[in-house]
Protein backbone atom coordinates (compact mmCIF):
# COMPACT_ATOMS: atom_id res chain seq x y z
CA UNK A 1 0.00 0.00 0.00
CA UNK A 2 1.45 2.99 -1.14
CA UNK A 3 0.25 6.79 0.33
CA UNK A 4 -1.86 8.90 -1.22
CA UNK A 5 -1.96 11.90 0.98
CA UNK A 6 1.18 13.07 3.23
CA UNK A 7 0.79 14.58 6.69
CA UNK A 8 3.40 16.82 8.01
CA UNK A 9 3.49 18.76 10.94
CA UNK A 10 6.48 21.11 12.06
CA UNK A 11 6.67 19.11 15.48
CA UNK A 12 5.22 15.79 16.77
CA UNK A 13 3.82 18.05 19.45
CA UNK A 14 1.23 18.99 16.26
CA UNK A 15 0.16 15.29 16.40
CA UNK A 16 -2.70 16.15 18.50
CA UNK A 17 -4.34 18.01 16.28
CA UNK A 18 -3.07 16.53 12.90
CA UNK A 19 -4.07 12.82 14.21
CA UNK A 20 -7.98 14.09 12.86
CA UNK A 21 -7.26 14.23 9.86
CA UNK A 22 -5.64 11.21 9.87
CA UNK A 23 -8.44 9.33 10.84
CA UNK A 24 -10.72 10.83 8.22
CA UNK A 25 -8.17 9.36 5.61
CA UNK A 26 -8.27 6.44 7.48
CA UNK A 27 -12.05 6.57 7.49
CA UNK A 28 -11.89 6.94 3.80
CA UNK A 29 -9.72 4.28 3.44
CA UNK A 30 -7.02 6.91 1.83
CA UNK A 31 -3.66 5.34 2.44
CA UNK A 32 -1.18 8.52 3.71
CA UNK A 33 2.10 9.06 5.71
CA UNK A 34 2.81 10.89 8.56
CA UNK A 35 6.12 12.67 9.45
CA UNK A 36 8.05 15.53 11.24
CA UNK A 37 9.48 18.43 8.85
CA UNK A 38 10.54 21.90 9.99
CA UNK A 39 10.86 24.68 7.89
CA UNK A 40 13.75 25.92 10.31
CA UNK A 41 15.07 23.04 11.78
CA UNK A 42 15.61 20.59 8.70
CA UNK A 43 15.04 22.71 5.41
CA UNK A 44 17.28 20.19 3.82
CA UNK A 45 14.86 17.59 4.53
CA UNK A 46 12.20 19.69 3.69
CA UNK A 47 13.53 20.40 0.13
CA UNK A 48 14.13 16.33 -0.56
CA UNK A 49 10.53 15.46 0.49
CA UNK A 50 8.58 18.11 -1.41
CA UNK A 51 10.81 17.72 -4.57
CA UNK A 52 10.27 13.88 -4.39
CA UNK A 53 6.42 13.38 -3.44
CA UNK A 54 4.71 13.47 -6.81
CA UNK A 55 7.31 10.93 -7.77
CA UNK A 56 6.62 8.59 -5.00
CA UNK A 57 2.62 8.97 -5.80
CA UNK A 58 1.57 11.28 -3.24
CA UNK A 59 -1.17 13.53 -4.69
CA UNK A 60 -2.27 15.74 -1.87
CA UNK A 61 -0.18 17.05 1.02
CA UNK A 62 -1.52 18.58 4.41
CA UNK A 63 0.97 20.63 6.23
CA UNK A 64 0.84 22.28 9.80
CA UNK A 65 2.97 24.27 11.50
CA UNK A 66 2.46 26.82 14.48
CA UNK A 67 3.87 30.34 14.83
CA UNK A 68 5.51 31.55 11.99
CA UNK A 69 4.19 28.38 9.78
CA UNK A 70 6.10 28.81 6.98
CA UNK A 71 6.20 24.68 6.25
CA UNK A 72 2.77 24.90 4.25
CA UNK A 73 4.46 27.80 2.26
CA UNK A 74 7.93 26.20 1.56
CA UNK A 75 6.26 22.89 0.59
CA UNK A 76 4.22 24.83 -1.47
CA UNK A 77 7.01 26.38 -3.32
CA UNK A 78 8.89 23.35 -4.47
CA UNK A 79 5.92 20.58 -5.35
CA UNK A 80 3.28 20.60 -8.23
CA UNK A 81 0.86 18.91 -5.72
CA UNK A 82 -1.65 20.89 -3.84
CA UNK A 83 -0.86 21.73 -0.02
CA UNK A 84 -3.50 22.23 2.56
CA UNK A 85 -2.21 24.30 4.76
CA UNK A 86 -3.52 23.76 8.62
CA UNK A 87 -2.56 26.65 11.07
CA UNK A 88 -1.77 25.63 14.42
CA UNK A 89 -2.49 27.31 17.55
CA UNK A 90 0.49 27.87 19.01
CA UNK A 91 0.56 31.74 20.24
CA UNK A 92 -1.53 34.64 19.46
CA UNK A 93 -4.63 32.30 19.47
CA UNK A 94 -3.40 31.18 16.21
CA UNK A 95 -3.54 34.40 14.13
CA UNK A 96 0.19 34.21 13.44
CA UNK A 97 -0.68 30.71 11.81
CA UNK A 98 -3.45 31.91 9.48
CA UNK A 99 -1.49 34.78 8.32
CA UNK A 100 1.40 33.22 7.63
CA UNK A 101 -0.37 30.41 5.35
CA UNK A 102 -2.65 32.64 3.95
CA UNK A 103 -0.38 35.35 2.45
CA UNK A 104 1.36 33.38 0.04
CA UNK A 105 2.41 35.14 -2.97
CA UNK A 106 0.84 34.80 -6.31
CA UNK A 107 1.89 31.82 -8.27
CA UNK A 108 2.42 29.89 -4.59
CA UNK A 109 -1.33 28.45 -3.66
CA UNK A 110 -1.86 27.08 -0.29
CA UNK A 111 -5.11 25.91 0.56
CA UNK A 112 -5.97 26.87 3.77
CA UNK A 113 -8.63 25.28 6.69
CA UNK A 114 -9.24 26.93 10.42
CA UNK A 115 -7.37 26.75 12.92
CA UNK A 116 -6.88 23.20 14.51
CA UNK A 117 -8.72 22.16 11.68
CA UNK A 118 -6.92 18.78 10.40
CA UNK A 119 -10.38 17.49 10.32
CA UNK A 120 -11.34 19.77 7.96
CA UNK A 121 -7.61 19.11 5.87
CA UNK A 122 -8.53 15.58 5.45
CA UNK A 123 -12.04 16.07 4.30
CA UNK A 124 -10.90 18.81 1.52
CA UNK A 125 -7.86 16.24 0.95
CA UNK A 126 -10.31 13.13 0.18
CA UNK A 127 -12.42 15.72 -2.07
CA UNK A 128 -9.27 16.21 -4.42
CA UNK A 129 -8.72 12.25 -4.45
CA UNK A 130 -11.93 11.84 -5.42
CA UNK A 131 -12.10 13.80 -7.85
CA UNK A 132 -10.27 10.93 -9.80
CA UNK A 133 -11.36 7.97 -7.85
CA UNK A 134 -15.23 7.05 -7.50
CA UNK A 135 -14.53 4.70 -4.55
CA UNK A 136 -13.21 7.79 -2.52
CA UNK A 137 -15.64 9.95 -3.77
CA UNK A 138 -18.51 7.45 -2.43
CA UNK A 139 -17.15 8.08 0.92
CA UNK A 140 -17.09 11.44 0.99
CA UNK A 141 -20.84 11.79 0.10
CA UNK A 142 -21.94 8.91 2.80
CA UNK A 143 -19.65 11.21 5.15
CA UNK A 144 -21.65 14.06 4.10
CA UNK A 145 -24.48 12.07 4.36
CA UNK A 146 -23.54 11.08 8.05
CA UNK A 147 -23.28 14.88 8.76
CA UNK A 148 -27.15 15.41 7.38
CA UNK A 149 -28.11 12.54 9.51
CA UNK A 150 -27.10 13.94 13.11
CA UNK A 151 -28.36 17.60 12.14
CA UNK A 152 -31.77 15.80 11.34
CA UNK A 153 -31.46 13.55 14.60
CA UNK A 154 -30.44 16.27 16.82
CA UNK A 155 -33.75 18.15 15.77
CA UNK A 156 -36.20 15.31 16.24
CA UNK A 157 -34.41 15.50 20.00
CA UNK A 158 -34.86 19.05 20.49
CA UNK A 159 -38.71 18.71 19.62
CA UNK A 160 -39.20 16.73 23.05
CA UNK A 161 -37.67 19.40 25.49
CA UNK A 162 -40.40 21.64 26.91
CA UNK A 163 -40.50 25.29 28.09
CA UNK A 164 -43.34 26.94 28.96
CA UNK A 165 -43.27 28.98 26.04
CA UNK A 166 -41.38 26.73 23.39
CA UNK A 167 -43.28 26.99 20.20
CA UNK A 168 -41.91 24.09 18.32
Amino acid sequence: MEPLVSIIMGSTSDMPVMEKAAQILNEFRIPFEINALSAHRTPEEVEKFARGAAGRGIRVIIAAAGMAAHLPGVIAAMTPLPVIGVPIKASLEGLDSIFSILQMPPGIPVATVGVNGAQNAGILAAQIIGTGDGEVMKEVIKHKEGLKKKIVEANEELKKIRFPYKTN
